[in-house]
């Protein structure tokens, strides 16, 4: 038989899967291409061990995939349990890429091995190809059971989306997105319909601090809510998974109670003057009190792990969107009156058709934070993050307080570049560690399409966090005992597409403070807008991975300015809201709305205008021309009141 692509014939209706007995992480199927298949989705192996899982790029690769975020340190395994059609020989296929092949580096960080009962393959994995492929594992013999194992060699970001056996040896998978998703979705045994998931008044789209007050506001005012989040914390940049610590003030002069909210599911903890709280330990973002908070309302529905993939229109008018399980790729179908596109993205007003502003260019980067510990300091160490923290413990308990990184040939190379950190480099008035760990400058992507590419971008962020320990702790011999401790593997995001209302705000807005009749949220962060910092540019033009920030008179406007709820619906889909990053504001706008106790306060206006629209069968647009009023009387109430 003559190897060949996958051109869509398995998809018909002679393909019989035999799923009776299977476990529900995987599917067996025989197919009438004459091979015998069971295709293993990485993010429903039944125990992810240290893996990571990674829904990031789903838009572009249509499945998430599971990352060995180890900091240099190997991760436990990820485990399975299958059984095939049947007992002989298959050719296995792997699903994953050489993370730093896109900049030329060798090394292949990302090596690991897939284990058959316990016997790796002979071919080590995260090896070849820039892009995501299927990399030939070669062929193993099998019984009707077997159990799997994605074994990390390295700690260094290792990646695999999915398996597949073959019994056919010439069978090649398919690399285009299209054909595998159906390919995928047939031999998982997926339904071709989505589930019906049932009817809400609003649906909102993306769980950090923005998504869930709208969520929030709106059930305490009668709603009937759906929350779609597809990580399984809620916060987004203000979770443990990204610890972007929430700025922005609340409950101001106009509106006391706007801000109700975001102070009752954030931690009462007050910033001191300098003092950093990015990256910090996960307690200091409570993850456990936003969720309990938000199921302790009935009329929320909420949508962990879920992720919206696709949106049904008629019209001007949003009718229903998809969304998918990021752990068992299963779909469901929401139908609503009103949607509110929190995702930072705009990913629910982008696939409707709303009007929208991205420009690829001179973009605010991504972060991914990340802190050291001290070995020497039995606090940090007990309350390491790390993979190894028994171990660690046990080392440190005998004395043993050196901590030894890898060389990182594959990393940014900063051997001889200035860096934050490094001796005699001072940036922003700090050095040293104070200036290395915890800074939300570390930051890259300002070129890059921040949706499509965030892969890529957070990639980058990691080369340069690796590259510059090693430097710190190999080259120039300093902090011989201290380790990396936490680094996430969320970007956290500034900027991408803007949803365009009937009023789009412009910093001379603020710094002119207008005047708006409908003054609904407060800003009080600065006109804050990155660009790279000049001093780390040369040598990494278009490769910049530290920023630096508008600052001076120019960039101010007061304490505060009372931005319009006008800003926070669609002015082309009627059934639209927005709240955070994405709403209606220019370039230089989205510097003093983007904070995350701002974007929270949007969200509590979303979900009482919302509120509105219910009572008065209205749409966005009509809360501000025929119901203004009872939106005011809405924001005067505290965040606690409930209909």
């Amino acid at each position: 038989m003559n190897r060949r692509q996958f051109v869509g014939r398995i998809g018909n209706s002679s393909l019989m899967l035999l799923a009776s007995g299977l476990p529900s992480m995987a599917r067996a199927a025989v197919g009438d291409v004459g091979g015998e298949f069971l295709f293993v989705e990485a993010e429903q192996f039944a125990h992810h061990g240290g893996w990571e899982l990674d829904q990031q790029s789903m838009q572009r690769m249509g499945s998430p995939y599971l990352l060995a975020h180890g900091l240099g340190i190997p991760v436990a395994d990820a485990t399975t349990e299958v059984r095939f059609p049947s007992a002989g020989r298959y050719r296995v296929w792997v699903r994953t890429r050489d993370w730093v092949a896109p900049w030329k580096a060798p090394g292949a960080p990302g090596r690991f091995q897939l284990l058959v009962d316990g016997k790796p393959l002979p071919e080590t994995f995260g090896t070849k190809g820039a892009d995501w492929h299927w990399h030939d594992g070669g062929i193993v013999r099998v019984g009707r059971k077997a159990r799997l194992a994605l074994h990390d060699l390295t700690g260094f970001e290792g990646r695999c989306e999915a398996v597949l056996f073959c019994k056919d040896p010439d069978f090649i998978p398919t690399n285009e997105i299209d054909k595998l998703t159906a390919f995928r979705r047939r031999l998982l045994g997926l339904p071709d319909r989505p589930d019906a998931g049932g009817a809400f008044d609003l649906i909102v789209s993306g769980g950090g601090l923005a998504g869930t007050c709208a969520a929030i506001a709106a059930a305490r005012n009668g709603v009937r809510v759906a929350l779609v989040q597809d990580r399984p914390v809620l916060g987004g940049n203000g979770s443990s998974e990204v610890r972007v610590w929430p700025e922005g003030h609340t409950n101001r002069s106009l509106y006391p109670h706007v801000g109700d909210i975001v102070n009752e599911i954030l931690p009462p903890i007050q910033k001191k003057s300098g003092q950093v709280l990015n990256g910090v330990s996960a307690d200091h973002y409570d993850d456990a009190l936003k969720l309990r908070i938000v199921r302790a309302e009935p009329n929320i529905t909420l949508l962990l792990n879920h992720r919206v993939v696709a949106v049904e229109t008629e019209g001007d008018l949003i009718r229903a969107v998809v969304v998918q399980s990021t752990l068992t790729s299963r779909q469901t179908r929401l139908e609503g009156k009103l949607f509110s596109d929190c995702t930072g993205d705009a990913t629910i007003g982008y696939l409707a058709g709303a009007d929208h502003e991205y420009k690829v260019e001179q973009l605010m980067g991504s972060t991914n934070l990340f802190n050291v510990l001290d070995a020497t300091n039995r606090d940090e160490v007990l309350a390491c993050e790390c993979k190894d923290k028994a171990a660690l413990s046990m080392k440190c308990e005998a004395g043993d307080y050196d901590q030894p990184f890898p060389r990182c040939p594959w990393a940014l190379d900063l051997t001889d570049k200035p860096f934050p950190g490094r001796k005699g480099v001072k940036t922003f008035g700090k050095e040293g560690l104070a200036s290395f760990a915890n800074m939300w400058y570390w930051e890259s992507g300002f070129n890059k399409d921040q949706v499509n590419d965030i892969e890529l971008i957070r990639d980058h962020n990691l080369r340069a966090m690796y590259g510059a320990w090693d430097v710190l702790k190999n080259v120039d011999g300093m902090y011989p005992r201290h380790r990396l401790g936490w680094a996430a593997f969320i970007a956290g995001k500034r900027e991408s597409r803007r949803l365009m209302g009937d009023v789009v705000l412009d910093a001379k807005d603020f710094k002119e403070q207008r005047k708006y009749e409908d003054a609904s949220f407060p800003c009080s962060w600065h006109v804050d807008l990155h660009s790279p910092k000049k001093e780390f540019k040369e040598g990494f033009e278009d490769m910049e991975f530290v920023a630096d920030y508008t600052r001076g008179k120019e960039y101010q406007y007061g304490d505060e300015y009372w931005a319009p709820y006008r800003s926070l619906y669609s002015r082309n889909i009627r059934n639209l809201f927005m709240a955070g990053r994405c709403i209606s504001v220019t370039k230089t706008g989205l510097g003093p709305v983007r904070v995350m106790k701002t974007c929270g306060m949007m969200g509590e206006v979303v979900g009482k205008a919302a509120a509105v629209c219910v009572r008065q069968g209205a749409y966005p647009r009509d809360v501000y021309t025929h119901h203004l009023k009872a939106l005011q009387a809405l924001l005067q109430r505290p965040g606690s009141a409930r209909v």
